[in-house]
């Protein structure tokens, strides 16, 4: 009788184990997949679509601007094929050394209000010529 409890009992921690990693690989799927896509596609795409993405782009040489009170920067995200296309971007947070205009750049967050999108990150894509320097001096 007492092998038939522990029994019994390995088999609902084996159960509560694998709801509790079914639970985190699905919260962490749901949570990482948003959407990938250019200006050009973001600009065609419904409004409830760009509620989580991310935008690659170019920064705009016109509309750069550091905030006045703390760490962020509002510029407008150019598509790299179609610079007359371009999206207002508004990032809260600290600015990449690389960040400046002509700059490729990866944004994640989402359109508020008035046709802003809301980055909640910011990351620049390093030039091949830093990379080629690194190489050098390993």
């Amino acid at each position: 009788m007492k092998r038939n409890t522990n029994t019994s009992i390995y088999i609902v921690a084996l159960l509560l184990f694998l709801a509790g990693v079914g639970y985190l690989a699905y919260s962490g799927f749901s949570e990482n997949s948003v959407y990938f896509l250019n200006v050009a596609e973001a600009k065609a795409a419904a409004p409830e679509k760009l509620a989580s993405v991310r935008l690659f782009g170019t920064v705009a040489e016109q509309g750069l601007e550091p905030y006045k009170s703390g760490r962020g920067v509002t510029f407008f995200l150019e598509d790299k094929d179609n610079a007359r296309l371009t999206i207002h971007v508004s990032y809260t947070g600290v600015v990449p050394d690389t960040f400046k205009p002509g700059a490729e750049v990866i944004v994640e967050g989402g359109m508020g209000e008035q046709t802003l999108f809301m980055a909640k990150t910011l990351m620049t894509k390093c030039p091949s010529k830093y990379q080629k320097e690194n190489r050098k001096n390993l």
